[in-house]
């Protein structure tokens, strides 16, 4: 292919299609850059009539030429392609094999007529080459093979108009004007012999054909005429398919990219022996090479670095302008489509553009979704950060999601349009009603959250306000208990209700939950009184151990009570136990509905007075009060210590206090000893009547007086100091045994400190003087005075 005219064998002589052939063809020549501005001229005629030599002088080619002084034989065999050297627009000739050549025989026609009708279907001017003085005969004129084309011809849908251009060689000195009509009504019978389908039974000769006549010299008896004529008829190939040219008024013409398909198709069809339907073929042209201009479009988006640029920065971030970007990508790759699919059919060429921008929405819609996702999380992250930074700075709930939700939803819409590629009519509502309900979701969420922080903490206030008072109130139980603690409970619930109200009106939440949250407090605000009822009912033992110690070991002004004697223990003892009952009774059930009952009167019929009946009576109470699991005016839901169990309470606590009565009783009886230490009178009279002789005794000698005084003071001295009142306090039996072992170190330490006293030393010698001597009296009785507290200390 050195030449310019690139000649390429395109179907051998076995009827073989070079596909690669004509493939190097197109590319050596930009076949597929041409458009429809191409044209196809082909030549057909007997074997040995310069065929080649008419071809290589009117397109400058360089096809095989017949050697003459070998003799005449076949020189082309098969089909052969070549370009038009200097010929614009590019016009592409085919020189075909010879007919009635003694190579193939008289019985092998198949190929001609095939080859003819190859020609016929795929070039827009046929050349007809033949002898002057042939003109007239029957073979020599290709008549039956005329005839056998035209037949053919009539199986096409539509006609594809051809330029017929009888090339007469040799001229003979008969006019061209007497030549030609001899020629055209020789090809109009042969037209009007053809049998032609109903569809073109009536269709005249003009409407698949343009016949043309032109004459030339002999080559080798004028060559220089022959060369003159030829270049002017090259002439009128050049702008042939210009209206007005040779192939000017051409139609169903195939784009010059698909030429080597559609001829490769059409030889497929035509060796078959089937029909050939040039409009359903064009049609498969436009498709297949539709498709192959759509593919590789595809594939050239799919190396286009700007979208894989695109795409990559899709799987990390979100892109800006991303649906314009990718907008112009798209329509780049349409306008490329659009540009080389321009000449192809229609219908074909919009429907394959349809497809491509079909699959190319589908080649980037992964990208979209994961860009759609990107913003919906991003816009989600953003909404959440500025919704709770709107509730920290005190804005209320509902202004806070209205204006976040109403300003996200906004700028979400934006991105989406920027993120729309206006080739895809991709509804985004689905994705902005998903972005609206995860918001909705979210604000749900946090109110749901913020609803329960908000009741938690009214709840705590709740049970703060009511849990330490309602068990003070329990403890110190009276006639008024339950009262007090219901107004505690109104109080205290209607100021948490008109809290709680407060700040929900900032949620902006309809009035049933409203009124579902508050009702719910109000029940919390019964429960944590109830809570603490039940928890103080479980210890009322401890709480009516302790009412009743203070109440008996302590009197009205609460302090710790001495038994002396004078106090009726009896009574204070049936006080305390009251008290501790009525503790009970308060304790039994909860009273928060102020409903009456009896529990008060059947306790203290049951287990106080019981003890001031008869025995007579008590035979007439067959039936215990308290012998029943059940309160009769008080529901098991409010109850909270059965009869039962406040039968077998009281009796544990009358056993467990029965000990601090006992001690009481028997402290009292102790004082009473003790402070009876005097013998009886007629042991007095005894003592002074038997004593009398001793007692004249110590008159009589006053020294006596002086030991029994100092005996006295030692007496006094030891009493003092071993608290001998006080020990005997307890019981006579612990007082001895205590006396017992403090008496000898009381003693021994009485006699250290009166050795010490004796061995002081002296004080010094002073000059007597009168008022000393005055006053010597008197500091010996200070002396006596000061002995004596000694003793005593």
């Amino acid at each position: 292919m050195g030449d310019t005219s690139c000649p390429t064998q395109l179907i051998d002589g076995d009827g073989v299609f070079s596909v690669s052939g004509i493939e190097e063809f197109a590319k050596a020549v930009k076949l597929s850059e041409c458009g429809l501005s191409y044209a196809v001229v082909s030549i057909m005629g007997p074997q040995s009539s310069g065929k080649s030599t008419l071809l290589n002088h009117l397109f400058h080619t360089k096809f095989r030429e017949m050697d003459a002084f070998k003799g005449r034989s076949q020189t082309t065999k098969g089909i052969w392609l070549a370009r038009c050297v200097g010929i614009e627009p590019c016009t592409i000739v085919m020189d075909l094999e010879g007919s009635d050549g003694r190579e193939r025989g008289e019985d092998d026609t198949a190929f001609e007529k095939q080859s003819a009708l190859f020609a016929l279907a795929v070039s827009d001017i046929v050349l007809i080459n033949m002898w002057c003085h042939d003109i007239g005969r029957e073979q020599a004129a290709n008549k039956p093979l005329l005839k056998t084309v035209f037949q053919v011809m009539m199986r096409l849908f539509s006609p594809r108009k051809t330029t017929l251009l009888f090339v007469i060689r040799d001229k003979t000195k008969t006019p061209l004007e007497h030549l030609e009509p001899i020629l055209r009504e020789d090809i109009q019978k042969i037209w009007d012999s053809v049998r032609k389908p109903n569809a073109h039974k009536d269709t005249p000769l003009s409407e698949f054909f343009n016949v043309e006549v032109v004459a030339l010299s002999s080559f080798e008896e004028k060559e220089e005429q022959f060369k003159e004529q030829v270049a002017n008829l090259r002439q009128r190939f050049f702008h042939s398919i210009a209206p007005g040219g040779l192939a000017g008024d051409r139609r169903g013409v195939v784009p010059a990219s698909g030429f080597s398909f559609s001829a490769q198709q059409i030889w497929k069809v035509i060796k078959e022996n089937k029909d050939l339907d040039l409009p359903a073929h064009k049609v498969m042209v436009a498709t297949v090479r539709c498709e192959e201009i759509a593919n590789e479009k595809i594939a050239s988006f799919s190396d286009n670095e700007e979208w894989r640029h695109l795409e990559e920065a899709v799987q990390n971030d979100i892109v800006t302008g991303f649906g314009k970007k990718l907008t112009s990508i798209i329509e780049n790759c349409l306008i490329g489509y659009d540009m080389e699919a321009i000449y192809f059919d229609d219908n074909v060429r919009t429907s394959k553009r349809q497809q491509l921008e079909s699959k190319l929405l589908q080649f980037v819609q992964p990208a979209y979704h994961s860009l759609m996702g990107r913003l919906r999380s991003k816009f989600l992250e953003d909404f959440k950060a500025k919704f709770d930074e709107a509730l920290e700075r005190g804005q209320g709930f509902a202004v806070s999601a209205h204006d976040c939700t109403e300003s996200f939803m906004s700028a979400f819409n934006e991105a989406c349009k920027d993120a729309a590629i206006e080739q895809a009519d991709w509804d985004s509502s689905k994705v902005r009603e998903k972005f609206r309900r995860d918001i909705d979701a979210h604000v749900a969420s946090v109110r749901m959250k913020k609803l329960s922080e908000l009741t938690s903490l009214y709840e705590e206030k709740l049970n703060k306000a009511l849990s330490e008072p309602v068990g003070s109130l329990l403890d110190a139980a009276s006639d008024d208990t339950w009262s007090a603690i219901r107004r505690l409970l109104q109080r205290e619930t209607e100021t948490a209700i008109s809290g709680f109200s407060s700040a929900l009106s900032s949620f902006d939440i309809d009035r049933m939950t409203v009124e579902k949250l508050l009702a719910k407090l109000v029940e919390y605000a019964r429960s944590v009184v109830e809570s603490k009822a039940r928890e103080e009912a479980g210890r009322v033992m401890m709480h009516m151990k302790d009412r009743f110690s203070v109440l008996f070991s302590r009197d009205s002004d609460s302090m710790p009570r001495m038994w002396t004697g004078k106090e009726d223990i009896k009574a204070i003892t049936k006080m305390a136990r009251s008290a501790s009952l009525k503790l009970l009774s308060v304790m039994v059930a909860i009273r928060l509905d102020e409903d009456k009952d009896s529990v008060e009167n059947t306790l203290q019929l049951a287990l106080v007075d019981s003890s001031n009946i008869s025995t007579s009576n008590r035979s007439i109470q067959s039936m215990d009060p308290l012998a029943s699991s059940s309160w009769e005016d008080v529901p098991s839901s409010r109850t909270l210590i059965t009869p039962v169990q406040c039968k077998s309470l009281w009796r544990q606590f009358k056993a467990e206090t029965e000990y601090t009565v006992t001690q009481a009783i028997a402290a009292q009886e102790a004082n009473k000893r003790n402070n009876n230490w005097l013998p009886p009178p007629w042991a007095i009279a005894a003592m002074l009547i038997l004593g009398f002789n001793e007692f004249m005794t110590l008159l009589r000698n006053p020294l006596y007086l002086g030991v029994i005084f100092v005996a006295f003071l030692l007496v006094k001295a030891l009493w003092v100091q071993l608290d001998i009142s006080g020990e005997f306090r307890n019981g006579a039996l612990p007082g001895i045994l205590s006396l017992s072992t403090k008496f000898l170190p009381t003693v021994m330490n009485l006699l250290k400190k009166l050795a010490d006293e004796g061995h002081r030393p002296t004080a010094p010698d002073v000059q007597r003087n009168p008022e000393f001597e005055s006053k010597s009296f008197r500091n010996g009785l200070s002396s006596t005075s000061t002995s004596s507290e000694f003793l005593f200390s």
